[in-house]
């Protein structure tokens, strides 16, 4: 459906599922978000918004005004998704946007082009009815540690809102937060050779197993919130370089996985991993092994590579811990070296806009009992909104977790039905439910 078709028919969950359809059929990757923001700006101005803008990273903000005597909500899901993989293992094409078997079929069905585009059909359906400003803003780069969020709700100029709804999957639930997520690096040094001579060579990988046995150790003594869960650490990829196969690398880096708790900081963690895996490396030292240090031919680590100037995390070995970074370029021209962090939050069920938002929304099974109150099992922008910007922030979607980032990924259309009427409880009450701040 194009956007004069969304105008002419006004908001409609049929019209938002033929915007979700639309959505899917455009990939949209971390940094690629132009052709699919620029199809959400166009939705917006059809269906009547009264402010539509991109900011300068790309996400997209639309604002529909209200009485003035009111909170302002702001209803959030992100732009980007992740990749498809290989198109074969899916049942239906992943860019398609099929309907079949009462399912809304392909790569961001329920993560989280569906609820996005039904939270866009909600605001403009609440026009003329909500007390205070709704605000939607579909930000960049959530896949990618949320730069796009972080860059929204900045102290300096960003938006303001009294509470956030986030659109990623709750089934029906209320969702109050979720553990964060950090990638670290290890990184082991050695002297790169010929495989045809290994003692001209110091192998980077002979340290795999001491780092690997300290993550192990890590691993097994993580904390843990009573609602949240414990925090997990894994590692996930080994990389060596140089990559050809006839080569010793003089650089291994093994990565982690940690989903870590609203109170853990960057600085804690990595103290953490260099006091877990310093135990391992001084073993390995102490039986003679590579740990040692030293060098090839008597030549002290910081020799063997400029890698090793300036370290001073004082492991054995030339053993390096940092945090995970990357370039990222945003689909307007601006980049920015980006940690890859999703920080964590959780808000008290017993805080009134949780109550309210589960007596609006209500369980599926239409008792009247209110709906369900958890965390996330994965991380969301809601950690920038609430856990670093202290915005009180709730989630709610239909759509099952399960699905998410899968090749099986759907979104019962008899959930979404359901779910968008219940959005158009849940904003009002919220409104209700909090103290309007000093701006937005």
């Amino acid at each position: 459906m194009t956007g004069a078709a969304a105008a002419s028919r006004g908001p409609s969950f049929d019209g938002a599922i033929a915007f979700a359809q639309d959505l899917i059929r455009i990939p949209s990757l971390p940094g690629e978000e132009e052709t699919l923001a620029r199809r959400v700006v166009a939705e917006m101005e059809a269906l009547g918004y009264d402010d539509v803008w991109t900011d300068q990273l790309g996400s997209v903000v639309g604002v529909v005004r209200g009485g003035g005597v009111g909170a302002t909500v702001m209803m959030s899901a992100h732009l980007d998704m992740v990749a498809a993989g290989d198109p074969a293992e899916w049942e239906y094409p992943p860019f398609d946007g099929v309907i079949a078997d009462g399912y809304l079929h392909g790569r961001g069905a329920m993560d989280i082009k569906g609820p996005l585009a039904i939270q866009t059909h909600i605001a403009a359906a609440l026009k003329g009815g909500a007390a205070g400003d709704i605000v939607v803003a579909h930000p960049v780069f959530e896949e990618r540690g949320g730069w796009g969020m972080d860059h929204l709700t900045r102290p300096d100029g960003g938006l303001r809102p009294d509470v956030v709804i986030i659109g990623e999957s709750t089934h029906g639930d209320i969702a109050i937060g979720h553990r964060g997520r950090c990638e670290v690096e290890i990184i082991a040094h050695g002297l790169a050779g010929h495989a045809s001579a290994p003692e001209r060579a110091r192998n980077a990988l002979d340290l795999v197993p001491a780092i690997l046995a300290g993550v192990h150790d890590l691993a097994a003594r993580q904390q843990s919130d009573d609602v949240l869960g414990a925090a997990s650490v894994v590692a996930t990829g080994i990389d060596a370089v140089p990559a050809s196969l006839n080569v010793i690398p003089d650089r291994a880096t093994v990565t982690l996985d940690w989903r870590i708790l609203p109170d853990d900081t960057v600085e804690t963690l990595l103290a953490r991993v260099r006091d877990a895996i310093r135990p391992q490396l001084e073993r390995m030292a102490a039986g003679g092994g590579p740990a040692g240090g030293g060098g090839v031919d008597g030549r002290p680590d910081a020799a063997n590579g400029p890698e090793h100037a300036g370290n001073d995390t004082e492991l054995p070995g030339g053993v390096e811990v940092r945090a995970a970074t990357e370039r990222q370029t945003a689909w307007t021209g601006v980049e920015e070296d980006r940690l890859i962090l999703s920080p964590g939050f959780l808000m008290s069920p017993d805080d009134p806009i949780v109550t309210a938002a589960a007596r609006a929304v209500g369980g599926r099974n239409g008792n009247g009992t209110p709906a369900r109150v958890r965390p996330w099992t994965f991380a969301t922008d809601g950690g920038w909104t609430c856990g670093v910007r202290g915005i009180p922030t709730i989630g709610f979607a239909p759509g099952e977790e399960r699905h998410a980032h899968t090749n099986t990924e759907r979104l019962a259309l008899d959930e979404a039905l359901w779910g968008y009427g219940r959005y158009l409880d849940l904003v009002p009450a919220v409104q209700q439910a909090v103290r309007p701040a000093s701006g937005s």
